[in-house]
């Protein structure tokens, strides 16, 4: 086994949330630094060796001894942090105060404690993301801006920001359990966001399985915390399940994005997809009713449909109407669109897309003018579905898109 992107995310996360809790949120850009020289020096060696064994167990070994020398520099320079100060009283007290914030326990709760510390509320939506992705997941800038369709300058400067608002205050990591509630609706909408990110592919890619994943892995620490653990939080995990499940059957076997009317729902991850159905029957407990709830239950009703004939569109219309209420969307409404079209025909659909508000919103969404193309197409209207996919060829942000959309155009000259 040899060391990778995935393997260096993962410890990466969970490493510098350890040493976040040692040094203090004050000096992040620390334990980002000493988390950095361990992983390099071990893949280093790893790159020839090969992954070992213990390879975790040996990388907080590393971690701890070197957060050890760090402390005792900080200590002669009278310059560590005053939480630390009385585990440094001496070597005794020092080193089990530092093996305790290692241990599985603390290093879960240390990457719970980091997500809500970067879904701080004075920053916009955005820096909490892409702080969310290059703490805990791992991303660097360059990653991050193709996900945010953004400049990798100007992510740089986001992540800056949002880690100079985090030093501002000393208790940024010391979190307690009053200070989760409040944060939960950001963190939810934070993860919400990481996954949607990944699945519908805005970036380079089409689909981004590894920001898919990692929304899960996130949304997993929710759940198994009990006061994070609310009904809102289980729909959101059983949303991203349920999405999950379709993604083996999202790509072609030439990785061409399929739209799910015509996707191989053999090749759909039936394990998740019940996952997701028991996690989404655990979040009716309550009485609230969220967008997570809504968007599930629509995902519920694809997952059970073994076939395409067997989809209940009548019910998945009425989950969109309740799910616009709750949160209205431009994208949404163009997803009941189709929806509609499917219950009704095309010609109902494209009434609908015509009722969307807020249009000007979609105005750089190719699946907007591709959305109407398809319907333009199934009413007989060759000429101007060509029109609306040559627009929307124009719109594409990726290759995956620019092949999906070319394949709808030649559709139309076989009309």
């Amino acid at each position: 086994m040899q060391p990778d992107a995935t393997l260096y995310r993962r410890e990466r996360a969970r490493l510098i949330a350890a040493l976040a809790r040692v040094f203090g949120a004050r000096q992040l850009a620390l334990a980002e630094d000493v988390v950095q020289e361990t992983l390099a020096r071990a893949f280093e060696v790893w790159t020839y060796s090969g992954v070992p064994e213990h390879y975790s167990a040996l990388l907080m070994t590393a971690a701890k001894n070197r957060a050890l020398d760090e402390l005792r520099r900080q200590r002669t320079a009278r310059k560590f942090a005053p939480v630390i100060e009385r585990a440094l009283e001496s070597e005794w007290t020092l080193r089990p105060a530092i093996e305790e914030l290692f241990l599985p326990a603390a290093l879960r709760d240390d990457e719970l404690r980091m997500m809500f510390t970067a879904c701080h509320p004075d920053l916009p939506v955005q820096a909490q993301v892409a702080l969310v992705l290059n703490i805990l997941c791992g991303f660097a800038a360059a990653d991050i801006a193709r996900a945010q369709l953004a400049s990798q300058a100007a992510v740089e400067k986001r992540i800056a920001r949002a880690k100079k608002l985090l030093a501002t205050s000393p208790r940024q990591f010391e979190l307690t359990e009053s200070d989760f509630i409040p944060r939960l609706d950001a963190v939810q909408r934070v993860l919400y966001v990481l996954f949607s990110e990944g699945y519908h592919g805005a970036s380079d890619a089409v689909v981004r399985e590894e920001l898919c994943r990692e929304a899960m892995r996130l949304v997993r620490l929710l759940l198994d915390h009990a006061p994070a653990a609310t009904p809102a939080t289980h729909a959101l995990a059983a949303l991203m399940y349920l999405l999950a499940a379709r993604l083996p059957g999202r790509l072609n076997e030439l990785g061409e994005l399929v739209a799910l009317t015509q996707q191989d729902r053999s090749r759909w991850d039936g394990q998740l997809a019940a996952e997701g159905l028991s996690l989404l029957e655990r979040a009716t407990t309550g009485t609230e009713v969220t967008r997570y709830h809504v968007e599930a239950a629509i995902a519920g009703l694809h997952a059970s449909a073994t076939r395409m004939e067997e989809t209940r569109w009548d019910e998945i219309v009425k989950l969109y109407d309740l799910a616009l209420r709750i949160a209205p969307s431009p994208v949404l409404a163009l997803n009941r669109a189709m929806a509609v079209a499917e219950l009704r025909g095309p010609a109902s659909g494209l009434r609908a897309l015509d009722e969307i508000e807020g249009t000007e919103r979609l105005a750089g969404y190719p699946f907007y003018p591709a959305a109407r193309g398809e319907l333009e197409l199934r009413s007989g209207h060759p000429e101007l579905a060509r029109a609306c996919f040559t627009e929307a060829l124009k719109l594409a942000r990726n290759e995956g898109e620019r092949v999906f959309v070319t394949h709808r155009l030649a559709a139309c000259s076989g009309a």
